[in-house]
């Protein structure tokens, strides 16, 4: 997803470093029973090729109850109007889907901040993901303490470029001195592109994580989003992890990728739900 009008025309996609060990495949392969269920949704920039009546249709059909809105129109650096979030709010009412997260992408300022508060309201979520530096960070912990929502700091590759989270010691970092409204919105995706062990990152961050982005790439340093279980993401391995912290927020599988995805994110939502 796109965390800046800098970023914006990055292309999307991500992969990393290193093997599995020959037992680590082995043990992948074992479905998670867990005495409570992860709560699987999706990341709508992942339909971000389909309308939104389209993409609703596939979620239905997939049985998706839950998601993050990271539709590109929806993010406030491309100034969207009240309209937009009223009528996707209507139509994600009429599916039974709900919009527990906003992604808001980067907010630089007070007036990125009301309209990402005011947005996430309309669409009825909890949470709002994005990313912020400076002193804007103590007013989203203000603005969003107040609201009664909780913001989540999403980390970023971008090949060539110096992104401000990267890996988990960036977000902590940001984190000290906030209050637990302020957390992770922790792509996992993303920390693999960037050279960081994924377990070791959603382990590290433990307590203040808000949402996680469940995405698997081909390898470090590149873009190139795989399904699920089949790149270096350490998928089924995360999922133990969150198991074991008893995660209880949104994990959203996201699939970066032009064209049609349809089939791509039914085999991906079957991987994701045999974890959890």
């Amino acid at each position: 997803m796109i965390p800046s009008e800098n970023a914006a025309n990055s292309s999307m996609s991500r992969r990393t470093f290193g093997k599995l060990a020959a037992v680590g495949l082995v043990a992948s392969a074992v479905p998670l029973h867990g005495s409570s269920k992860l709560d699987i949704g999706i990341g709508t920039y992942s339909y971000h090729n389909l309308t939104l009546d389209d993409m609703i249709a596939q979620l239905n059909a997939l049985n998706i109850s839950e998601i993050e809105m990271s539709r590109g129109e929806f993010m406030v650096m491309n100034h969207p109007g009240d309209d937009l979030f009223h009528a996707a709010r209507t139509k994600l009412d009429r599916a039974g889907i709900r919009c527990v997260s906003y992604y808001s992408a980067t907010i630089k300022d007070g007036q990125d901040l009301e309209n990402a508060l005011r947005f996430a309201k309309i669409l009825g979520s909890q949470n709002v993901s994005g990313d912020a530096t400076g002193n804007i960070l103590t007013r989203i912990d203000q603005g969003c303490s107040q609201d009664g929502l909780t913001f989540g700091i999403h980390n970023h590759f971008f090949k060539g470029e110096k992104f401000a989270y990267e890996n988990p010691e960036d977000v902590l970092r940001a984190l000290a001195g906030l209050s637990n409204t302020v957390g992770a919105t922790a792509d996992v995706g993303h920390f693999a592109s960037c050279g960081y062990d994924t377990v070791e990152a959603i382990r590290k961050l433990g307590s203040r994580l808000k949402l996680v982005h469940l995405k698997d790439v081909e390898a470090s340093g590149g873009e190139v989003n795989v399904l699920l279980g089949k790149g270096i993401s350490k998928i089924p391995e995360v999922m133990r992890e969150l198991h074991r912290q008893n995660f209880a927020h949104l994990i959203a599988i996201e699939y970066e990728k032009e064209g049609d995805v349809n089939r791509d994110m039914k085999a991906d939502v079957e991987f994701a739900r045999k974890f959890a």
